[in-house]
């Protein structure tokens, strides 16, 4: 139930076309809440018809012209109830982990390779987290969003440090079985 408070944070940090929300995705929520360009028109149209967003008069009626929402009050009261609601920690299902419990079973083909991918792709993923953070979190942001928003970006950064350092284990441990290991 969180693309559509995803939507509404998003358009009350700034109102927002369809096309420009799916940008932002791409380039920032989306690195912790993905959604396609589909879901996203998707929930816009059900965010409207619930009276929680509108889309704003277009200053220059134009056939074709994206729509531009913004959050009415019912949609900020929402997302205010949902923010202040408890909920529980998802577990975590990663299919790497569930692969290497079944290669303890099966064998090892494959695997190692994989997990030098991933690693590499953890790698990337936490190097552009430090860049975003260095362009976007200056020493002197400190106001109340800044700091939050970069919360969210230090959580980033700290699980890509976590897979990281637990891939380059993964793979040392790969160099102490016995080669070739496979199901007996």
């Amino acid at each position: 139930m969180s693309l559509p408070h995803a939507i509404l944070t998003a358009l009350l940090e700034k109102p927002s076309s369809g096309l420009e929300l799916t940008r932002r995705f791409d380039r920032s929520i989306g690195y912790f809440w993905s959604a396609t360009h589909q879901q996203i028109y998707r929930e816009l149209g059900k965010l409207e018809a619930d009276g929680q967003i509108r889309a704003l008069a277009s200053e220059q009626p134009a056939r074709g012209q994206k729509k531009r929402y913004e959050v009415l009050p019912a949609g900020r009261a929402e997302l205010a109830r949902w923010t202040a609601s408890s909920q529980d920690p998802k577990p975590l299902r990663d299919t790497m982990l569930l692969r290497l419990r079944a290669a303890a079973v099966v064998g090892t083909d494959g695997i190692e390779e994989d997990l030098r991918r991933h690693l590499a792709l953890h790698q990337r993923q936490l190097t552009e987290y430090e860049e975003i953070e260095k362009r976007d979190f200056p020493p002197g942001r400190d106001s109340a969003q800044d700091r939050l928003q970069h919360l969210v970006l230090r959580a980033g950064i700290d699980l890509e440090t976590f897979w990281t350092r637990w891939l380059t284990h993964a793979i040392e441990e790969f160099a102490e079985l016995p080669q070739g290991m496979s199901a007996e």
